[in-house]
């Protein structure tokens, strides 16, 4: 909100005390503690506004803020408190307004009214002390009264850690992720080494870790700073795709980062080394450092490689002259020479890499293999990366296609995976597909469990972008001509009349798209010079235009998806700016974490979370926000997701999202903005795997100078992976 120009600013100003009940905190961040609040003020006949910092606040509490009056151009008188102090409520009025301002699950305004009335100012000694009388209520049964109790217990940690964070200068909107993690050892456990956060809290970077370990005494020179500075400038290095850092980058990059000597750097590497968190080796003959889990993986997706094709497979022999025109007869579709080339190649050996771009039949060859292999009693597994491109794996083949979490049985409890060496799958060949996403933790995961007799089929479009996560295992894999790869590129003659496979690729080989949309077309450009003008095109492309001339829904069938997620056509501006459009924010309504939530937006989870069965860019549209029990649900693909309040940084608006986190997702209808202030992100495999992921409609909303750019710039950046020298036998 803004402020009013120098009332603040005297130092002469004179200070009072007002104090008061908070009878609504109308805007309350809970990054640095800004709040707007309405008081009803001891000695003030009207509800006062205070404006000031609180690390916690909620309705009904008792506030005692320091500071002065001052008179707002735009929201008029105004109390600004240098000092918020609160406490508990103490009215009947207090106490029911904070116990029903949703901060507890299971107690809203309804059962706040109810306990306020059977149990007066007695009721926080109540739950604390005699929880089983909370069953006097009625409505309050065994398990409500129960999550009551735990509700009020987990408040009081989440509050004391919200308290500590503040006072050492943090944000607290991570607290509720802080004591979920850590517990009632949050405090302790912070205070003997702060740098934990940054590893082990999302949102949570080096640099607040760093604030919190200053104000609580760690000098600036002393080695848990520095080695947790090596270790976070590596950390930051895997979410560049890295799996390692030439040392000489890793030294200058954690000086800048932290701000001590080179020397002190390196004694800290060395003692790092030492320990075995990092690994000393070589890439193509650079000395290297690798965090310690990531080289051990690499290691052993080549080993597993190794083994694995060194074998024969577990199918007998083939006779492909009449399993040919037997597939073909099934299928009902002619192979090609191409493709009868492959079919012969993947019978015959136990690991198999299929790549090519959209429309050169990958999805017949690898049927057309499944059928011939399903006729001699094999056992197939067929996984992807992503929910969505799993169902489609599902659709194409008519065989259970999982996602690779599903299908290793990802485990709450560890973290980890419950199917590996010692719990195999239960399958004669495994089929992965859109293998260029998947990263070396995962592939490492995948290998380990799938049994020694076993063959494996990577399919996959290697010119996409590579993982998120480090390495680029396809890439890798097929650079090193450790095993065989068939390389489709023949474009089929359906497909060759989709604008958008053509132009898909025309881009790949650096040319420019056809830009003409002819009668029909499925691909189309819509020129704006300036990002204002491409915005309010885009907005009226995807809200107006395509609904009305395509019959499609703006929020479930299209999708924008952004080179970057900064810039005002960057993906988190868009969406606010769509959100406004197609689903504006009502009174159901939760803010958390910088977003606005509300019934029917479209969201998008953004980490594997294994307890809810949800996984890093799953789609969903919230289906209800309950302020009484403080939840929000989502409706992932049918099935409902349930969220508390805290633990919405697990989500985002999904009106628009980054290409990179599109990988593997198919939409009917992609738009994607295009502007030279996404320079940085401008490259031929970004545009390339954004133009793939639209099924029926691709608009691209922009500057022609920029889609030139992005289709020259065919400049992979480099990934420092160790992984295709391990699978030619060079060390």
């Amino acid at each position: 909100m803004k402020q009013a120009a120098g009332s603040a600013s005297t130092a002469s100003t004179p200070t009072e005390t007002l104090s008061g009940l908070v009878e609504r905190v109308t805007y309350h961040n809970a990054e640095n503690g800004f709040c707007v609040l309405r008081v009803k003020a001891r000695g003030q006949r009207d509800l006062v506004v205070v404006v000031g910092h609180a690390a916690a606040v909620n309705a009904g509490e008792f506030i005692s803020a320091t500071g002065w009056w001052i008179n707002d151009r735009e929201h008029g008188l105004q109390f600004k408190a240098a000092t918020v102090v609160t406490t508990q409520p103490t009215t009947l009025e207090g106490i029911e307004k904070y116990l029903g301002s949703g901060m507890i699950r299971g107690i809203g305004p309804v059962y706040a009214k109810a306990l306020v009335k059977a149990f007066g100012e007695a009721v926080f000694d109540l739950i604390e002390q005699e929880p089983a009388r909370l069953r006097e209520v009625t409505g309050i049964g065994a398990k409500r009264a129960s999550r009551i109790v735990a509700g009020w217990a987990d408040q009081k940690a989440i509050r004391e850690i919200m308290l500590f964070l503040h006072a050492n200068g943090v944000g607290t909107s991570r607290a509720v992720r802080i004591f979920k993690t850590y517990g009632q050892e949050a405090i302790a456990l912070i205070t003997e080494n702060p740098y934990r956060l940054a590893r082990d809290i999302r949102g949570i970077g080096f640099r607040t870790a760093d604030q919190v370990a200053a104000k609580l005494g760690i000098a600036k020179d002393a080695m848990i700073r520095v080695r947790a500075g090596l270790s976070f400038g590596l950390a930051e290095a895997t979410g560049q795709g890295h799996c390692g850092l030439p040392v000489a980058e890793l030294i200058h990059s954690t000086a800048e980062l932290i701000e001590v000597e080179t020397g002190l750097i390196e004694m800290a590497l060395g003692l790092e080394l030492q320990d075995g968190a990092l690994i000393a080796d070589t890439v193509d003959d650079a000395p290297c450092v690798f965090l310690a889990g990531l080289y051990r993986s690499e290691q052993v997706i080549a080993e597993q490689l190794r083994l694995l094709s060194a074998d024969r497979p577990p199918w007998p022999m083939i006779e492909v002259a009449k399993a040919i025109p037997w597939v073909e007869g099934k299928t009902g579709l002619k192979l090609a020479p191409s493709q009868i080339e492959a079919l012969t190649l993947a019978v015959r050996t136990k690991v198999l890499v299929i790549t090519g771009g959209p429309g050169v039949g990958k999805t017949t060859l690898v049927n057309s293999i499944l059928k011939v292999l399903g006729a001699k009693g094999m056992q197939v597994a067929l996984c992807a990366p992503t929910g969505r491109a799993a169902k489609r794996l599902t659709e194409s083949t008519g065989l259970d296609g999982r996602t690779i979490h599903r299908l290793l049985e990802a485990d709450p409890k560890t973290g980890g995976f419950k199917r590996g060496e010692e719990h195999p799958l239960e399958c004669d060949l495994l089929v992965v597909d859109e293998a260029s996403m998947v990263d070396v933790p995962l592939m490492r995961a995948l290998l380990k469990a799938l049994p020694n007799r076993a063959a494996l089929l990577l399919v996959g479009d290697v010119d996409q972008l590579p993982s998120v996560g480090p390495g680029q295992v396809l890439a890798d894999i097929i650079g090193s001509d450790a095993v065989p790869v068939i390389r489709l590129t023949e474009v089929f003659r359906q497909a060759a009349q989709s604008r958008i496979i053509t132009n898909a690729h025309r881009i790949n080989q650096g040319q420019m798209p056809e830009l003409t949309a002819p009668e029909g077309s499925d691909f189309f450009f819509v020129e704006a010079d300036e990002p204002e003008d491409a915005a309010a095109k885009l907005l009226a492309v995807v809200s107006r235009r395509i609904p009305k001339r395509f019959g499609l829904d703006p929020v479930r069938d299209v999708q924008v998806l952004c080179p970057m997620n900064r810039g005002s056509l960057g993906a988190r501006t868009l969406n606010v700016a769509l959100q406004q459009v197609l689903n504006p924010p009502g009174d159901q309504r939760v803010e958390r974490f910088g977003w606005t939530f509300c019934p029917g937006d479209k969201v998008m989870q953004v980490a594997n979370d294994y307890e809810r069965d949800v996984f890093n860019g799953d789609l969903g549209i919230i289906s209800a926000i309950d302020m009484e029990e403080s939840t929000l649900t989502v409706s992932f693909e049918g099935r409902a997701v349930e969220y508390g309040f805290g633990e919405l940084d697990e989500l985002v608006l999904a009106y628009a999202t980054t290409i990179h986190k599109a990988q593997g997702s198919e939409y009917p209808v992609v738009v994607i903005p295009l502007a030279t202030q996404h320079y940085a992100m401008l490259a031929r495999n970004l545009l390339y795997t954004g133009v793939t992921r639209g099924k029926r409609l691709v608009v691209l909303v922009g500057q022609r100078k920029a889609l030139a750019m992005a289709v020259r710039n065919g400049n992979a950046r480099r990934r420092w992976s160790k992984l295709r020298e391990w699978l030619q036998g060079t060390n």
